[in-house]
């Protein structure tokens, strides 16, 4: 391969790169929005020189002769980043859409690809992609899996073909979120008033005893990070899955509540804890709740 493309490089894009090593550095050429930026670019520079890889000023720069591009940039960002590239495409250069975005912001973006020559995929990342890198679960769908499927296989990724058009892969991540990032935010919000009322060994002893297996103030502190680091793209995710059940003609109520709380402890600016897991829920929740109150 000569040329691969990346749009966006925060945790997925640097993930995957990190993942393929000095293998595949040396084809890699990233672009990420916060280069326009003074305040913001020495984070994406020094990434990009910690991984290897070369530096485009502009997304069209990033993707001119490349023979596959990766999109990973916010959710809320998907279709406008295929706007941006689509005319600079090579007729048939592959575009892996890893955005987590809804059926019909996918449906958008590969119409925009397709329209300019280039072959979009739909992908949905279906775990976290910490520790597993560049061979994190992938599922993808549409008119190129076959093509696609050898190409990513050789890279290498962890993929499985979903039968059916752009959307059908991101159906199920988005699907599947309602009940993943909503428990999320049961579980941060529940530790949280059980903090503030000063009745968390009782909470936490109750669940233990319903729900065994479960570490909660663990999971509880893991979460919390999660929120507290990418809050703001977490929400932008939820957004599309709003998106997905009003598009399916569904209340989405649940999935917007995740919204607004995704947001506001992305608001709230303390810091998250460097190891999450080995972390006392409770400081963080003490940390938090001057914050979520004003």
């Amino acid at each position: 391969m000569k040329k691969i493309g990346f749009i966006g490089m925060g945790e997925a894009g640097s993930a995957l790169v990190s993942g393929w090593g000095s293998a595949r550095a040396g084809e890699i050429v990233a672009y990420d929005i916060k280069l326009d930026t003074p305040a913001t670019s020495r984070e994406i520079l020094d990434r990009c020189e910690l991984l290897g890889i070369s530096v485009a000023r502009s997304a069209k720069e990033a993707v001119q002769g490349a023979d596959i591009v990766f999109s990973t940039v916010t959710a809320d960002q998907a279709v406008s980043a295929a706007e941006v590239a689509a005319t600079h495409l090579l007729a048939g250069t592959f575009w892996c859409d890893l955005n987590s975005c809804a059926p019909s912001s996918k449906r958008r973006a590969a119409a925009i690809i397709e329209a300019a020559g280039g072959r979009y995929v739909d992908v949905a990342v279906m775990a976290p992609v910490h520790p597993k890198l560049n061979m994190v679960p992938v599922l993808i769908s549409g008119p190129h899996t076959q093509a696609v499927a050898p190409v990513l296989e050789a890279m290498p990724m962890s993929l499985r073909i979903v039968e059916g058009s752009v959307g059908a892969a991101s159906s199920i991540k988005m699907v599947r979120s309602i009940m993943v990032k909503g428990l999320e935010a049961l579980t941060a919000e529940c530790t949280l008033a059980a903090v503030a009322a000063g009745v968390e060994d009782e909470v936490f002893g109750s669940l233990a005893k319903s729900h065994p297996g479960i570490d909660w103030p663990r999971q509880a502190a893991y979460n919390f990070e999660r929120s507290l680091v990418h809050g703001a793209r977490r929400a932008a995710e939820m957004e599309e899955v709003a998106k997905t059940l009003s598009d399916l003609g569904l209340p989405n109520d649940m999935a917007m509540a995740t919204v607004k709380w995704q947001s506001r402890v992305a608001a709230t600016l303390v810091p998250a804890p460097t190891d999450p897991k080995g972390t006392d829920v409770y400081e963080i929740a003490e940390s938090l709740l001057p914050k979520i109150w004003s």
